[in-house]
């Protein structure tokens, strides 16, 4: 979902100036989606800005950052201490963008994180469209300094990520429902059917923000 228009807003009215770049970071996308979800979303980024004034057209760049695939990157020389770290994994802020990497499209692994115990994952980015130019070397760079706390994949993405799994808890169908419900099924009368039934799509409406929260990242 994009917000229609309400981080280029917040930057305009704090700034007084209009974003002329965005950098968009996408979680939870398989490569069978990639262009689905980039027509789809890229649309709606410039009907967003347009919202706001009907020239306005910000140079875009859309990545994809998966997490989830069985790559492992080790050092060459496992015993050359400036190459690994004391758990013996690649150091925070390599990047590999060559062999293992498509041929013809633009995409890299970066290790952006210290692993504390096993082999490090390093997260694989997709760049699906470049309006901005960017250099492969200039990319990764702003890739790895926006985890300032070394996290695994670039915070805006992991931020995302969470506040999105923190979010079933609060639309989960309310306690008393699912109690009458399980009651039922214990009792094994025909009943039990008709309450599941019931119940199965009550769920609760999403808390409203406080006007403090809107407009920030969502920490959790």
């Amino acid at each position: 979902m994009i917000l229609r228009g309400e981080p280029s807003m917040v930057a305009w009215r704090t700034t007084g100036e209009k974003p002329e770049r965005i950098i968009f970071y996408r979680d939870g996308v398989s490569e069978g989606q990639f262009y689905q979800v980039l027509l789809h979303e890229l649309d709606a980024i410039r009907k967003a800005c347009a919202s706001l004034e009907a020239n306005y057209q910000p140079l875009v760049t859309f990545v994809v950052v998966q997490k989830r695939h069985h790559t492992r990157l080790f050092a060459h020389n496992h015993n050359d201490q400036s190459t690994v770290d004391k758990s013996g994994n690649i150091l925070p802020g390599t990047v590999i963008d060559s062999k293992i990497c498509h041929p013809t499209e633009f995409d890299f692994f970066l290790c952006s994180h210290a692993g504390i115990k096993g082999t490090s994952r390093p997260a694989h980015y997709h760049v699906l469209w470049d309006e901005n130019n960017f250099t492969a070397d200039g990319l990764q760079t702003l890739t790895n300094n926006r985890c300032t706390r070394s996290v695994s994949i670039v915070p805006p993405a992991y931020y995302a990520h969470l506040a999105a799994f923190r979010a079933r808890f609060y639309m989960e169908p309310d306690s008393s429902d699912s109690g009458s419900i399980s009651s039922a099924r214990k009792s094994g009368s025909s009943t039990s059917r008709s309450t599941r039934a019931a119940g199965a799509g009550v769920v609760r409406p999403l808390p409203a923000l406080k006007d403090s929260v809107k407009k920030v990242m969502f920490y959790c």
